[in-house]
């Protein structure tokens, strides 16, 4: 590399005698290398190289040049982009409809997805690069991948999901001039293969059955037609709206949500032994002896706390649903840990930013975050083979359905 460095230079001194002299150089030598890079997509497109006899009778052929002016640095540059005869080549180096070079915007887009503020990001284009760029034009830049997070929200979701998580995160936006807050739901839904799938992003100020009911309209909309398990907060309006959208799911509430709420107004000197109580009742082996457990708490705490032992009570249908499962899935189940896991990986990208202007600059930061989160979510959730088999033990006729179609 330093040795081809070298030769430029040398180049460039002997055959230069100014500025201009030396921006024509470059743009020439820019313009030589990106042909020849096409040249060769053109060569591993087609599987053999220029006027070689491989070629012969192979179905495609060269066909000539296209020519394409983009817009660089250096200013325009006039390429010949190689054409083949079935009109199916698409270099990768100059996309199709790109005609100008996009490295600062690129950058711009990358820093927003790492969670630097557009301040931060003026600051270190003008450090690093020396390039002035405004908060405004930032801004800009990144509302071009709007269309992006639009069709990703409407992209075709699978047929089932064995279990979908409900959580939700709060963040303080802009509205009317007055900052508001404006929870951020995630539906996080394991796919048949066990792996962990961001399915939608949905941003309201006031949850209701009438929200709820438009996000599993949407999901039916975009193609699923079963869940399994949904995994939730107590969130207001959702049991109704899931089981308006798909009826048969099962709900299994949160245990650590229900548990938080349970010793919210537990006084100190008490919760120890209160905590022990009720974790005598969520890991109990069977149903019928969580319940001999909760009645032992109202023993035993119901003329101190009785909103605890009432609670437990009042939603036992959805806090229970998991003891029928074997420890595998039960783990999985009984709480959503895993969608919360995801939201704090979120803060850690979305931190610097304590007040966005609007939803449409909450919904890009967190879009650009989920990209960078889930590209490490490549391997299936632990023991998915042992838990897989036993949901088609408990769903043998709805999973048959999903096979045979």
């Amino acid at each position: 590399m330093n040795e081809r460095k070298n030769e430029l230079v040398e180049l460039l001194a002997t055959e230069c005698t100014s500025v201009e002299d030396v921006q024509s150089m470059l743009k020439s030598l820019f313009k030589g290398t990106l042909e020849r890079v096409l040249e060769a997509e053109m060569d591993n497109h087609l599987g053999y190289i220029k006027h070689n006899n491989d070629g012969d009778l192979n179905g495609n052929s060269r066909n000539g040049y296209g020519v394409k002016t983009i817009q660089t640095d250096m200013g325009k540059t006039e390429l010949r982009i190689p054409r083949d005869r079935n009109g199916d080549f698409e270099p990768k180096i100059i996309k199709k409809y790109q005609n100008k070079s996009d490295g600062v915007e690129q950058k711009i887009i990358a820093m927003y997805a790492k969670g630097m503020s557009t301040r931060d990001i003026e600051d270190h284009l003008m450090d690093i690069y020396g390039i002035e760029v405004s908060p405004a034009l930032i801004s800009k830049i990144t509302d071009k991948i709007l269309p992006d997070i639009q069709e990703w929200q409407s992209r075709p979701l699978d047929k089932v999901y064995p279990i979908v998580f409900l959580d939700g995160i709060v963040y303080k936006v802009k509205k009317d001039a007055k900052v508001v807050n404006k929870c951020f739901y995630t539906v996080l839904g394991v796919n048949m293969e066990g792996r962990k799938e961001i399915l939608g992003m949905w941003i309201t100020e006031n949850e209701s059955a009438s929200f709820w009911a438009s996000v599993c309209n949407e999901l039916r909309n975009r193609g699923v037609e079963d869940i399994l398990i949904t995994c939730r907060d107590n969130l207001s309006g959702f049991s109704q709206a899931i089981e308006a959208a798909f009826p048969k799911t099962e709900q299994q509430l949160c245990i650590i949500h229900q548990i938080r709420n349970s010793t919210r107004y537990v006084s100190y000197k008490d919760l120890k032994a209160v905590m022990a109580d009720l974790k005598a009742i969520y890991q109990a082996p069977s149903e019928d002896d969580a319940l001999y457990h909760l009645e032992e708490f109202k023993d035993n705490w119901g003329k101190k706390y009785p909103q605890i032992a009432k609670s437990w009570e009042d939603n036992w249908t959805a806090l229970s649903a998991y003891f029928k499962y074997p420890a595998e899935v039960r783990r999985l189940i009984y709480t959503t840990n895993a969608v919360e896991g995801f939201h704090r990986m979120l803060r850690k990208y979305t931190k610097t930013k304590t007040v966005f202007p609007s939803d449409d600059s909450l919904k890009k930061s967190i879009y650009l975050s989920i990209q960078e989160i889930t590209k490490k979510w490549s391997m299936p959730v632990q023991n998915w083979g042992i838990i897989m088999g036993q949901l088609s033990i408990f769903f043998e006729e709805r999973l048959m359905q999903v096979r045979v179609a």
